[in-house]
């Protein structure tokens, strides 16, 4: 299945959730905000909502500093 992700597309096995892309990307959970579809997505849901083809995927990772 196909996904855009960050402006580029990108092929994922069927059904893969949230989680699976952010350990494929070795991203941390706690350190991003996903949205499906201009849907803003609960860190707690990124493990049950599962991405289908076509979905357009923004990851963005939050970096703090001082």
């Amino acid at each position: 299945m196909n996904v855009t992700l960050n402006g580029q597309q990108r092929e994922l096995g069927h059904g893969w959730s949230i989680a699976e892309l952010l350990d494929d990307l070795n991203l941390e959970p706690v350190r991003v905000a996903v949205e499906v579809n201009r849907q803003l997505v609960s860190r707690g849901d990124f493990g049950l909502t599962t991405l289908d083809d076509g979905d357009v995927v923004e990851v963005v990772t939050l970096v703090g500093g001082g």
